[in-house]
């Protein structure tokens, strides 16, 4: 390697920053670019899985600051904790595009931290912490598939998936929704099962038209009529399938 170094660089040019990243790359490609591109593997923080599934939904709002927003919270939940007389106030839902933006911008009251970024060891900033904890929880995988956020985020994915003009079968809608939440390509046996789940929900929710619309009122935003309600609630249980994967919300 150090003849090869010599022969693309000029000796008397030699710049240490330069030679330090050709080192780098050459290793990786030595190795099929895995150790170019492979880091330590974490469980996003809490703001980013929420973030994450907002991204992979098509809702999150991009725009750069202004005030805190009041994004979904379970009712009477600041009532419920702060019930003193003359100091209770009721959180104050918002609606529109305050529901979708970034999580760095959702209110925090120090007393009553939002639940589902606390699930996920959002810290509670009462102190300040120089690592947050990293825990693996069955009540992570319940906000995941029952917090309105998640619910809704998983029906506006499924509604993505059907408007894409260009995805011509169920295999390709698959493929774009899995390269929208995991960031790769489903496997032959994954992409048998999942195909065949959503085949039994389909044939499921076409005769339970009432578990359908429960399924559709869950979130703020509004559910195309054109793109029938079945199907859209059949792709959103892919959805929420996909964005319940421990790898959606793994980075590395």
């Amino acid at each position: 390697m150090g003849v090869d170094l010599v022969a693309e660089k000029n000796v008397d040019e030699f710049d240490l920053r330069a030679i330090f990243a050709m080192l780098t790359i050459k290793a990786g490609r030595g190795s099929g670019e895995s150790l170019a591109a492979k880091g330590p593997s974490r469980r996003l923080h809490a703001e980013e899985v929420r973030d994450t599934v907002l991204v992979a939904s098509g809702q999150l709002i991009s725009k750069i600051g202004g005030p805190s927003v009041y994004p979904y919270h379970p009712e009477g939940l600041w009532l419920e904790i702060n019930n003193r007389p003359n100091y209770s106030k009721a959180y104050p839902h918002q609606e529109g595009e305050g529901l979708y933006r970034r999580s760095l911008y959702t209110f925090w009251k120090r007393t009553v931290p939002p639940p589902t970024l606390q699930t996920f060891d959002a810290p509670e900033r009462e102190f300040c912490v120089v690592r947050r904890s990293a825990t693996n929880t069955p009540l992570q995988a319940f906000v995941l598939l029952h917090d309105p956020q998640f619910v809704e985020s998983a029906r506006q994915l499924a509604i993505r998936v059907l408007r894409q003009a260009d995805l011509k079968n169920d295999r390709e809608r698959l493929t774009f929704a899995c390269l929208a939440t995991m960031g790769r390509r489903p496997e032959p046996d994954e992409t048998r099962i999942l195909l065949d789940l959503l085949e039994k929900r389909r044939v499921e929710y076409q005769l339970d038209p009432e578990e359908v619309a429960g399924l559709l009122s869950v979130g703020a935003s509004a559910t195309p009529e054109e793109l029938g309600d079945a199907e859209v609630a059949s792709w959103m249980i892919i959805s929420r399938l996909l964005m319940n994967l421990s790898e959606t919300i793994t980075r590395g």
